[in-house]
């Protein structure tokens, strides 16, 4: 996703916010699916590497959502709650058939959020717009997100390439 412009407003923000947090909700959910939906014995045969990681990304996830809301509160604006997000990851999207449909699954889902923060940040740091929050702490937060997403991708693939 390439924002290709400056976020102007405050209403443009909250919405550019929002969309991060449905983000944060779809990787959250997918990653806790991933566990849930497997058998017992699926869920036993897979290695303490794949589901620490899958742990860890869900409540990464949660973690920005969060922290992605407050902004969006600080905004006066409202969220799509994570139920409705889970719902609708229940009812749009199957489990992946193997591990390595899983890993494979995840490095987009962290991929797409990384992409997704780096493009908010520069759209917001080429903006002179004054927001109702303050930037520092928005760029802040946000460039935490976002080293944190670029640290999930390097988490997926160093496993991967060690199955390879």
């Amino acid at each position: 996703m390439s924002l290709g412009q400056r976020v102007s407003s405050d209403h443009q923000l909250a919405r550019l916010l929002q969309i991060g947090v449905v983000l944060e909700e779809l990787v959250e959910s997918r990653a806790a699916h991933h566990l849930e939906s497997l058998s017992p014995d699926e869920r036993a045969a897979i290695d303490e590497e794949v589901r620490e990681l899958l742990e860890e990304a869900a409540e990464e996830s949660a973690d920005h959502r969060e922290r992605l809301e407050a902004l969006v509160d600080d905004l006066d604006a409202e969220t799509v709650p994570y139920e409705e997000i889970n719902q609708l990851v229940d009812a749009q999207y199957g489990p992946p058939a193997d591990t390595d449909g899983v890993l494979y699954d995840q490095l987009a889902s962290e991929e797409t959020a990384y992409k997704f923060y780096d493009d908010l940040i520069e759209a917001i740091e080429a903006s002179d717009a004054e927001f109702a929050i303050d930037r520092d702490r928005l760029l802040e937060t946000l460039t935490e997100i976002r080293e944190e997403e670029r640290d999930g991708v390097e988490d997926v693939t160093d496993i991967m390439e060690r199955r390879a």
